[in-house]
């Protein structure tokens, strides 16, 4: 004998209830089963709306009683033949007629007692339940409608009875031996031996659907909803949460316990009494294995899930009057008198507090019971005010193999830490099955993230990269990214997932992480750009090991840093503006990255992907100190004066540097000084220089009637009558055997950014093309100053350092 239950999602509409019964008649085919039914998909919640209108005197009560009467008569039109309707539409519109007394009843009283909302929820189930029972008989098969009420006693409890299972196992037995066919059973109802109707609470119609199987000593049951088993955490937060094979029964319970909604403790008793295995499984994917429950502990994983249950308030009890050895038992027998639910606990051994995690709505009650049953000590001050904090959420991770492994809470706290996740409130018991945390809702989706990676993705650490900017340096990073994708999973344990794409006009997201094998490219039919929408989107998703990657020149985005980094979400850029703004915008950004526990790195702020502001770094905290920078700091202007050495006029070399994509779109912006300025200034105040950008002379190289061109055009064109005045600077340089270099200069904080003549012999000669070179004479590199030196300009070098930043950052959250 097999027990199959199927939920409201199974029985919601006409489709839905075929693959039902494709399922049940493939069953058949293998052994004898029995059929528990749920009211179908939405009915419940109907008719406690309707019980409301009603109760609230509104007559808007009596259409949507008509609409769910039609609903039902519907199921039948489309589920069973014309032929074969009489008795069916008989028995939905008598039910209906009851219905309508019953309410209008509610209507004129004004009350909804808990025993007369049993009696109107339990038309759903009577109703799918029986007009299933007709439409599977219509199919040939001798099938046989019961309603549970019959056989399934309970206390008068009503919303949440209590089984009598002696009586009811005995009733169950007896109408199985006496009735011969398919059993078709209403879930979720009762009665009491008065034969008034109660209902079995929470999952009622699963744990009708155990009864049965316990009472008749079932070879399994089949729970069909429509999820494929119970899966590793809350798919809706943890995007690549999978389906647990096998669970043990107490590894259910705990789940379930702390949020797992797909299964519920009071289900499993009965079938946990008998060890009746018990199937999760899809309606919708039936050939999903789905989830197994038994009494085997099976090796492997050291955890099998991660649950949580939001809306939580922290209530503490704390005073001398603790220390006392009954107060803890009067806590506990005031809440439990309240019928208040309480989800944690936890006590330090100094027995002098006890924090307890209770439902938010329940919190206010709790203070209030707890402080009445203390209200003499609280006045004589021996006991503090009760004290609510709300805004939290309990996390927990389950399995029975921690018992036998050490490490699991070091772990799952190691997890939380690095993701700077505040813990409020621990609990552990004995048998080790569950620890249990609680923690700010704000955090939860990180925390389950970062807890699912940590240990059911432990072989690779995620980062979750969100990127603005997808031009040039964009592009280059993403296919640098794509190309060692598989490498940096296999050598450094390390996976980069792109989840957001932006540029100046569109915006997409992806829960999943975009495909970067094959590009994405942005378009109209993509979102329309919006910053704030675009901040929002990635706090929303809050993901652990979040990166925000800006590699554009925008000071709008510069100035969303400070509520990124407030977000707990790392940051990665290019983008100069931030870091060369106001000198209190610079210290702030660092203090606040260094509260939030996150990175903000910005190596190619100042020359690509070159080493420098690392190194200098690096030497600051080592103790040295510098006394000189001297720089090229401009890849661009560095390739327009070594490229003017070969003659050809200033006014083509800027143009061939701006069509190799060295300069910006708009040339003017590299040849006024400005750009090499805030890296001087960045590199001043690396070095623990008080600095602002007024500290600097700044010598442009952009010709006064040039400044104002209407367009890069224009520009051209007006710069083209200076090119003899470029090439007499460059003529008088070489007169002395010198050579033209610009570059930028700090010392005794003050810097200046300009055109040099510089002898052949200095080092900045040497340099080609887009090549930068930095010389840092420090106290300990006084002599013989250090030389920095490589390409500095150019979308590939300078994704490539951006590239190093994320991977930089990869490694510091690494366990």
């Amino acid at each position: 004998m097999k027990i199959i239950k199927f939920g409201g999602s199974s029985v919601a509409n006409p489709d839905n209830i075929r693959k039902v019964f494709a399922i049940i008649q493939d069953k058949l085919k293998q052994q004898e089963v029995a059929v528990v039914f749920s009211a179908f998909g939405g009915v419940t919640e109907s008719l406690l709306t309707i019980a409301r209108l009603a109760r609230e005197g509104d007559q808007a009560y009596r259409d949507m009683l008509q609409t769910l009467e039609e609903k039902h008569l519907d199921m039948v039109r489309q589920l069973i033949a014309v032929q074969n309707q009489s008795t069916v539409m008989t028995f939905v519109k008598v039910r209906f007629n009851e219905l309508e007394d019953l309410f209008h009843g509610i209507f004129l009283i004004k009350e909804n007692s808990a025993r007369t909302l049993d009696y109107v929820v339990s038309f759903g189930e009577r109703l799918s339940t029986f007009i299933l029972a007709e439409a599977f008989a219509a199919k040939g098969l001798k099938t046989q409608f019961l309603d549970a009420r019959d056989v399934i006693r309970t206390n008068d409890r009503f919303g949440q009875a209590r089984v009598d299972f002696e009586v009811t196992n005995q009733l169950i037995k007896d109408y199985f031996l006496q009735h011969d066919g398919i059993k078709i059973i209403t879930g979720f109802i009762a009665s009491t031996v008065k034969g008034e109707t109660t209902t079995l609470g929470r999952s009622g119609s699963d744990y009708t659907a155990a009864i049965f199987a316990g009472a008749l000593g079932a070879d399994d049951l089949e729970i069909w909803t429509d999820v494929s088993g119970v899966l590793t955490s809350d798919p809706k937060l943890v995007y690549t949460a999978f389906t647990i094979p096998q669970l043990s029964y107490n590894e259910a319970m705990e789940l379930s316990h702390f949020g797992a909604k797909v299964i519920f403790p009071a289900t499993m008793q009965p079938a946990m009494k008998k060890s009746i295995p018990i199937y999760i499984k899809n309606t919708f994917e039936p050939a999903n294995p789905g989830t197994m429950i038994n009494g085997e502990v099976t090796s492997g994983a050291l955890i099998k899930g991660i649950s949580s249950m939001s809306n939580i308030s922290i209530v503490t009890v704390q005073g001398a009057a603790l220390l006392d050895g009954t107060a803890g038992s009067r806590v506990f027998k005031a809440l439990s008198e309240a019928k208040v639910n309480i989800v944690l606990i936890s006590q330090a051994s100094s027995e002098h507090s006890i924090c307890l995690a209770i439902k938010t709505a329940e919190a206010y009650l709790a203070k209030e019971v707890v402080e009445k049953e203390f209200f003499y000590e609280i006045k004589s001050g021996e006991m503090d005010e009760v004290y609510l904090m709300h805004g939290f959420s309990t996390i927990a991770v389950v399995g029975e193999n921690m018992k036998q492994n050490p490490g699991a809470s070091g772990r799952m706290f190691r997890a939380l830490g690095r993701n700077n996740i505040n813990v409020a409130a621990i609990a552990q018991g004995s048998s080790e099955l569950n620890i249990s945390a609680v923690i700010p809702q704000a955090d939860l989706q990180k925390a389950l993230n970062a807890l699912h990676e940590a240990f059911f993705l432990s072989e690779n650490k995620v980062l979750h990269v969100f990127l603005v900017g997808v031009g040039l340096i964009g592009k280059a990073l993403i296919k640098m990214i794509a190309n060692q994708q598989m490498k940096l999973r296999d050598s450094s344990e390390l996976d980069i997932q792109i989840h957001g794409l932006a540029n100046s006009r569109y915006m997409a997201f992806h829960e999943d992480g975009f495909d970067l094998k094959n590009p994405y490219e942005l378009s109209e039919s993509d979102e329309n750009m919006d910053l704030e929408k675009f901040i929002k989107t990635m706090e929303e998703m809050n993901f652990s090991n979040s990166v925000f990657v800006d590699c554009t020149a925008s000071q709008t985005v510069s100035d969303a840093y400070s509520r990124i980094l407030e977000a707990k979400v790392a940051i990665v850029t290019p983008n100069k503006k931030a870091n060369s703004g106001s000198m209190e915008e610079y210290g702030y950004l660092r203090k606040l990255a260094k509260k939030r526990g996150v990175k903000f790195l910005y190596e190619t702020n100042v020359a690509a992907g070159l080493p420098v502001i690392n190194t200098l770094q690096d030497l600051m905290l080592s103790g040295d100190r510098v006394i000189r920078i001297e720089a090229v700091l401009s890849g661009s202007m560095n390739f327009i004066f070594s490229e003017l050495e070969k003659g050809d006029p200033f006014s083509e070399v800027v143009r061939v540097a701006k069509e190799k994509g060295f300069t910006e779109p708009d040339p003017r912006d590299d040849l006024s000084g400005m750009d090499v300025a805030r890296k001087i200034l960045i590199l001043g105040r690396e070095a623990e220089q008080t600095l602002e950008f007024d500290d600097i002379t700044i010598q442009s190289m952009v010709p006064e009637d040039c400044q104002d061109a209407a367009s890069v055009d224009e520009f051209f064109e007006k710069l083209k009558t200076h090119d003899i005045e470029f090439s007499d600077l460059l003529k008088a340089a070489e007169a002395k055997g010198e050579k033209l270099r610009f570059m930028a200069t700090l010392e005794n904080g003050k810097a200046k950014v300009g055109l040099n003549s510089l002898p052949n012999e200095h080092p900045f000669s040497s340099l080609s093309g887009s090549d930068n070179m930095i010389l840092l004479t420090t106290e300990r590199y006084l002599d013989r100053p250090m030389i920095i030196r490589g390409p500095g300009a150019g979308a590939d070098v300078t994704a490539a350092g951006v590239f190093a930043d994320v991977i930089r950052i990869g490694n510091y959250t690494r366990e």
